[in-house]
């Protein structure tokens, strides 16, 4: 089908107006449910459900943006709720899937793209948070994308997760509290590449008492494997025990790569492969002494298939 023939189709079953959010709902979407795929899947459904009004249905609806963010909300509520089964049964540690830089303009552009929205998918989504935002109910979690990160009233979330205005109100207190008490050191992004630097090169010669000295003693390393490849088990604490479960890597896989690269808008590491394909990718944590107190380590195949 040629161009001009697509937007003539768009425009007559109504989907431009929607697709210019596109990109909106699958940044999101990610922060809701703290997956690549799982955000695709969201917003397809979105626009399923959109393209299911009649047409008469679509007129009536003042703002496809906020029509759409609510549908997915409720999609993403779901999808959560029944993710926690399956959690349980889970292999090993769990992460979020780390997103590489420009994974939305990527995927998620169109001509169509809504310049007001840009602000909103551009702002980084850190590790860190999405790792706080894993702790939280479903319902927690929904309510407070909605509203720290669009602006939803309490009404309107009210509407989305079938709670009162008041109840919500409550779960984004909730929700806010965990992560102010998780709230980490404010360092510089200049800091943090400084730091990820000093720790490649020493991972890089295998030298546990060289990698030892760029970690905070109190160190946890977090391995999310699925059990589909080498990871430890449990999280391992302690610079010492850590450089030498990073340095094992070396042993096993001596023709590794290692590249900086943008993990969710900050500096991390993905390893490759001879190949060239990833074998990890690394987020991290910085203390106030810039030293590097939590590494992030996504290893299950899975959840790297935007990084191949």
């Amino acid at each position: 089908m040629s161009l001009q023939r697509h937007e003539t189709v768009a425009n007559k079953t109504g989907v431009e107006p929607a697709i210019a959010h596109r990109q909106l709902l699958l940044a999101m979407s990610y922060r809701m449910l703290g997956s690549l795929a799982d955000a695709e899947d969201a917003t397809q459904e979105a626009y399923v459900r959109w393209l299911r009004l009649s047409g008469l249905e679509r007129a009536e609806v003042v703002s496809p943006r906020a029509w759409l963010l609510k549908v997915v909300g409720r999609i993403c509520l779901d999808m959560l709720t029944s993710a926690r089964a399956r959690r349980e049964r889970y292999v090993g540690e769990w992460l979020p899937e780390p997103a590489p830089a420009g994974v939305w303009t990527s995927h998620g552009a169109t001509p169509q793209s809504d310049p007001s929205d840009r602000i909103e998918v551009a702002e980084a989504v850190s590790m860190a948070l999405l790792v706080v935002l894993e702790t939280m109910t479903p319902a927690e979690r929904v309510v407070f994308v909605l509203h720290d990160s669009l602006q939803f009233t309490f009404k309107e979330i009210a509407a989305v997760v079938g709670r009162s205005p008041a109840a919500c109100r409550q779960l984004a207190a909730s929700a806010r509290a965990r992560t102010h008490s998780s709230r980490r050191s404010e360092v510089s992004a200049r800091d943090l590449k400084e730091a990820v630097r000093a720790f490649t090169a020493a991972w890089e010669t295998g030298d546990v008492s060289r990698l030892v000295a760029v970690l905070d003693p109190k160190v946890a390393l977090v391995v999310d494997s699925g059990g589909r490849v080498s990871a430890p088990s449990s999280v391992v604490h302690g610079a010492t025990d850590c450089a030498q479960a990073l340095c094992s890597v070396l042993v096993r896989q001596p023709d590794v790569q290692f590249e900086l690269r943008s993990v969710n808008g900050a500096p991390g590491v993905r390893a490759a492969g001879a190949d060239g394909s990833s074998l990890a990718v690394v987020s991290f944590g910085i203390d106030a002494r810039h030293a590097l107190d939590v590494i992030w380590v996504m290893r299950n195949p899975a959840k790297l298939v935007y990084w191949n």
